[in-house]
């Protein structure tokens, strides 16, 4: 009787260990089934797709797994010996249809366009005459005590070089230019000025003579620099200055004859003496106390008391004697 119990118990401990052994077999295999398994995307030449599952990866068994015949006048991508790429889709497509897109781009291309690309090249030798500016030298005489009028001692006169470039052209376009060489052909002469303090001018009334003498004052023993000044004029009007109390960049109140509105590369208070302008009420000095959103360094503007004054003075190129 116990004999019987003991082989019992033994045949029952061994159907337990197949039992499992053989669900370890069996979810193992399910496991290695699932990593195994892909989703794979075919497109059809006619522009539908489809979705299969596959536990294949290469693209001629994925396609004979699900009963798929590609045509003599067709291509695959991937290459249909190869495996599918990371992107899981497999492309069908007509052959013609690529190859006619490549003979029409082809026939697109005329020859006119092919040779319109090359440009050609071409140097020449090019010989040009440019003037040399002529400088403007001051002779200050305030200090011999005599009475002479602001005149020039001697007219300037522009020199001139002859240079030669090496200049390359594309197309009929100059595209680059090279200096060989420069020759002085003529010297330039300088312009000599000579400047007194009397005053040139013809004043009014006391207040202006005072003010011109006060500038003059001011920038005695300078040597001004000489420019030429682009030169304009403007009043305190909402069309000149969007304002129209009068008020300027310095603060003070624009007086006429007096105030310039210059560029910022003349600091407020900058003395300007315009010989030109001497037989004006302030003699022809001014003082920069404005500025404006037109203005450059090569333009300054000159208070009137009326629009109708500043649009008769108009624009002139003016000598300017800076004292900075």
């Amino acid at each position: 009787m116990k004999t019987d119990e003991k082989l019992f118990v033994k045949i029952i401990r061994k159907i337990v260990f197949i039992s499992i052994i053989l669900i370890c077999i069996l979810s193992i295999g399910v496991k290695a089934s699932k990593s195994d398994v892909n989703y794979v995307t075919i497109v059809f030449p006619e522009g539908y797709e489809t979705t299969v599952m596959t536990a294949k990866v290469k693209v001629s068994d994925i396609l004979a797994e699900n009963h798929m015949i590609v045509l003599p006048d067709e291509v695959v991508y991937p290459d249909i010996d190869s495996n599918i790429d990371f992107t899981k889709t497999i492309t069908i497509s007509k052959a013609t249809d690529e190859k006619q897109v490549i003979s029409e781009e082809i026939e697109s291309v005329t020859t006119e366009e092919i040779l319109g690309k090359y440009v050609k090249v071409t140097e020449k030798i090019v010989v040009e005459q440019v003037e040399i500016p002529y400088e403007t030298i001051t002779k200050d005489v305030s200090k011999e005590g005599t009475e002479t009028k602001d005149k020039v001692l001697q007219e300037g006169v522009n020199g001139l070089k002859e240079i030669k470039y090496k200049v390359k052209y594309q197309d009929n376009q100059e595209i680059e230019r090279n200096v060989i060489s420069e020759v002085v052909i003529r010297e330039p002469v300088n312009k000599i000025v000579q400047i007194s303090t009397k005053l040139t001018s013809r004043a009014g009334n006391r207040s202006e003579k005072q003010s011109s003498s006060t500038l003059q004052a001011s920038v005695e023993g300078m040597t001004p620099k000489v420019v030429k000044m682009n030169t304009s004029a403007y009043c305190s009007c909402a069309r000149c200055t969007g304002k129209t109390n009068g008020i300027t960049s310095s603060g003070a109140k624009a007086k006429e004859w007096y105030t310039i509105a210059a560029g910022s590369g003349y600091p407020i208070g900058t003395v300007i003496y315009i010989p030109a302008l001497a037989d004006k009420p302030n003699g022809g000095w001014f003082v920069v106390e404005d500025r404006g959103g037109a203005i450059s360094n090569n333009r300054i503007d000159i208070y009137m008391n009326s629009h109708q004054s500043a649009i008769l003075f108009g624009r002139r190129s003016l000598e300017c004697y800076v004292y900075e």
